[in-house]
């Protein structure tokens, strides 16, 4: 990029970021930094907690925002606001709920640029990330504008003489969503459009670490004619998490991080009477076959391996190699990572910091890990010259290869650019090295056989499957989620499963009497 294209990036960034600020509404907090508040029954409120936290610019290692954590109270005035505006909006017309889908829909698409600033203020990774991330988002919206086809009912005339069976699906009520600090727009969006659509009405908690994206999408759903109290959002930690579990009006909880909290999470608010599903950790691998072809192999490995820092739930951090071919295809990925540029989102590189010091810090203390347990560092991110404040969260895309299954580095999520190279004998060692993980999100086989590649799809314990394509996210019509401690519930996100888990079901026997008919039968009703 020449500097003048650069400048000219960097300048509809500045534009693009002053005007996505000036829909996050904040207030002084403590005569200090600005504070984002919460958007409970269509309004920005500060609420009653005294807690809050920071906000970074990962990029540039400051903190640049505070965000009010929301006490016990506040998540229960939000909880309230939703549910004043459930009934009027259960009731409104199929009709009008797809108009509200369609225009947001148009305002989502045609100011992404201002979310995608926020995402690279507040997460670190580089716009164009934050843009694709925003594009699989607008899946999801779009496929809530065809909510009228995915929940009609079913009709069956005549079952006996006279009688008709129907079924018809209605909104839950308030729902609870629980979103990560990775894709603070795409997985929100995963979520409420899908909620909305149906019937329901929406308390988002959005990762507090990025909370911003979260304010800008009410605010534009508003925009959009949604009526307030419909979506609210409630920032905070714990304690805002406990109280939406554990709420009496709450009725069901959608929620996507790691693997220990997706089972808090599913545990407490099922305890609690509420459906849930909730989406945990990976650890995803990549088979790599003799008769792949490697360069699309090597390619895909670090596409999938360092986008958005690693900090991606499908993100491929251990690739399997055959040992024929393991040699060449390590030769293959670490020419590859040389050409990546680390550095400000903003400044047209290929990878950004991560989300905080304290995460940076802790993926870093697996190199020496797995330096420990006799694996070789191929390539050091800590040794990555980079391209933005020495103050960044920083941390290179990194391979380590000939990693044991017994070390941290290959059993831990590590949630960062670190790629693992575990060489296994062929097809046989590979799936079973897949198969004995607890985790069981997604995967990829690369080879050129189709046989195997079939029998992989069928013999695999992971959810969501890649031949010869690294990140097999489904598109929105097909459901996300995986098997084992990758999912708890068995409701997976969007698609045709996230209609059903945010309508539930009545079936109706209808009989409408003949004028003519008459007369008294104290039997047993029979079928004639």
């Amino acid at each position: 990029m020449s500097q003048t294209d650069q400048a000219d990036q960097n300048d509809r960034t500045d534009r693009s970021a002053a005007q996505a600020a000036s829909l996050v509404e904040t207030q002084p907090f403590d005569g200090a930094l600005a504070s984002i508040e919460h958007w409970i029954d269509g309004a920005s409120v500060a609420g009653d907690g005294a807690r809050s936290g920071p906000v970074y610019n990962p990029a540039r290692g400051v903190e640049q925002k505070r965000v009010r954590f929301a006490s016990t109270d506040d998540v229960d005035a939000a909880v309230q606001a939703a549910a004043r505006a459930f009934p009027k909006w259960r009731d409104t017309s199929i009709a009008k709920r797809q108009q509200v889908m369609f225009a947001f829909r148009e305002l989502l698409n045609a100011r992404s640029g201002e979310l995608a600033a926020i995402l690279t203020s507040e997460h670190g990774k580089v716009l164009s990330d934050a843009a694709g991330e925003i594009a699989r988002g607008l899946e999801v919206v779009e496929l809530a504008c065809a909510m009228p086809g995915y929940t009609k009912g079913e009709y069956s005339e005549n079952v006996s003489t006279g009688v008709d069976v129907y079924s018809m699906r209605q909104p839950v009520g308030v729902v609870g969503i629980i979103s990560p600090f990775n894709f603070p727009a795409m997985v929100p969006l995963w979520f409420f459009p899908l909620a909305i659509a149906t019937g329901n009405t929406v308390v988002l908690k959005p990762s507090e670490k990025d909370p911003s994206a979260a304010i800008w999408l009410a605010r534009l759903m508003q925009e959009a004619g949604l009526p307030d109290g419909v979506l609210n959002v409630v920032h905070g930690d714990k304690v805002a998490v406990d109280a939406l579990l554990e709420h009496p009006v709450v009725r069901s909880i959608s929620f996507v991080g790691s693997t220990p909290i997706a089972k808090y999470i599913y545990a407490t608010a099922t305890a609690n009477g509420k459906r849930v599903q909730a989406l945990g950790g990976a650890k995803n691998h990549m088979l790599v076959l003799p008769d792949a072809d490697l360069d699309l192999a090597a390619d895909a490995a670090v596409n999938a391996g360092f986008g958005s820092a690693g900090e991606r739930c499908m993100a491929v951090s251990v690739v399997l190699a055959v040992d024929s071919v393991a040699d060449e295809l390590v030769a293959k990925i670490s020419e590859r990572m040389s050409r990546l540029t680390t550095g400000d989102g903003t400044r047209g590189c290929d990878m950004g910091p991560l989300i905080t010091r304290e995460h940076r810090d802790k993926v870093v203390g697996y190199l020496d890990v797995a330096s420990a347990d006799g694996a070789t560092v191929v390539v050091d991110g800590r040794e990555t010259p980079i391209d933005g404040d020495d103050a960044g969260f920083w941390l290179g895309p990194t391979l380590v290869d000939k990693v044991s299954l017994e070390s941290s580095v290959y059993r831990d999520e590590i949630f960062g650019p670190v790629l693992g190279i575990v060489r296994v004998d062929g097809y046989q060692e590979g799936l079973d090295v897949i198969n004995a993980s607890p985790y069981g999100n997604g995967t990829a086989i690369f080879t050129n056989d189709g046989g195997a590649a079939r029998r992989f799809q069928r013999e695999v314990t992971v959810g969501m499957i890649g031949i010869n394509v690294p990140i097999p996210v489904p598109v929105a019509y097909h459901s996300f989620g995986g098997w084992k401690d990758s999912l708890f519930g068995d409701a997976k996100a969007y698609g045709a499963r996230g209609f059903d888990f945010y309508t539930q079901e009545k079936a109706v026997t209808s009989r409408w009497l003949d004028p003519s008919h008459g007369g008294l039968n104290l039997g047993f009703p029979q079928h004639d």
